[in-house]
């Protein structure tokens, strides 16, 4: 008998377009021989109990930022007894707080840029970003496709940045920029996969590198020096266990002077044609559509 799935996507956050794209993707690719997928458009928080019918096997959430990854969504499937993807509410909160999944980081020995937060302006420590160094990136605390993120080279530009900030979060992150490669981590039931290269003719992977077909940017999976690709693959999996992380994960990276930080967790990384863990798990011969059928049934564990 098949599953019916529903394809939850849309949601309320900035990243609402990108969610979207995610899951038509996801919508238009999972096996119609296994699967019955409905789609399910999200446009207020309480369509994730009224539109979701009740009699569905599965929930495929393809949101992303608030409402989305950050746990309560993955909290009302928990009580109406949905299963769904990805990892649970306490794994995908922390996860979505970069101030939280930073300090984790740090505690379980996981390298990762120095950093504050600020919820207001006058919480401005310029002292601190001094001691740092610019440039720093500015972004929100519980962002993500890197909408409203900067990269602030002198101080008359920080309290612009950390206003357009607070216009989509409570919390703004002031993080220490670390010059080297960044690359990404793609994570399955513990199993770190190829590691893929994320190279952009922009000044860093902004928005528009991210999700624009034409300004240069290179994404392509690569095999690091053997010291190093496992240095990055250790780390990978002590994050899978910090976080305590189900199903799969996305770590991002920086790579400078030889040595891998993280960035940040991804528990709902995007699905879209060009997005990054499709590309991974393509270097292992997986298509895009067999990964999603390895998504549900490592969520269904």
């Amino acid at each position: 008998m098949k599953k019916k799935i529903a394809v939850v996507m849309g949601g309320i956050s900035s990243e609402r377009e990108i969610s979207l794209k995610s899951g038509a993707g996801v919508f238009e690719s999972l096996d119609r021989e296994k699967y019955e997928p409905i789609k399910v458009v999200i446009d207020e928080k309480t369509d994730i109990i009224t539109k979701i019918p009740d009699d569905v096997d599965f929930a495929f959430l393809a949101l992303h930022g608030k409402f989305g990854e950050d746990g309560c969504v993955q909290s009302v499937l928990e009580t109406r007894d949905i299963p769904y993807s990805g990892c649970g509410p306490l794994s995908s909160a922390m996860c979505m707080d970069k101030n939280i999944s930073k300090k984790i980081c740090k505690a379980s020995g996981i390298p990762t840029a120095d950093w504050i937060t600020v919820k207001s302006i006058e919480e401005i420590d310029y002292d601190r970003i001094e001691e740092m160094g610019y440039p720093v990136f500015v972004k929100p605390n519980s962002g993500g496709s890197s909408v409203a993120t900067f990269m602030i080279k002198e101080k008359a530009g920080i309290e612009d940045a950390v206003r357009q900030g607070l216009e989509v979060d409570t919390e703004v992150m002031i993080e220490q920029y670390l010059p080297g490669e960044e690359c990404t981590s793609f994570i399955l039931d513990g199993e770190v996969f190829p590691t893929v290269s994320i190279k952009s003719e922009q000044e860093f992977f902004d928005f528009e590198a991210k999700y624009s077909s034409d300004n240069g940017a290179v994404e392509e999976v690569v095999y690091l020096e053997e010291s190093l690709q496992n240095k990055l693959n250790e780390y990978s999996r002590m994050c899978w266990d910090a976080f305590n992380c189900r199903a799969y994960v996305r770590v991002d990276f920086i790579i400078s002077n030889g040595v891998p930080y993280v960035l940040e967790l991804n528990t709902l990384p995007g699905l879209t044609a060009t997005s990054l863990i499709p590309r991974s798990a393509a270097a292992k011969g997986i298509s895009y559509s067999q990964l999603l059928d390895k998504l549900i049934s490592c969520s269904l564990k």
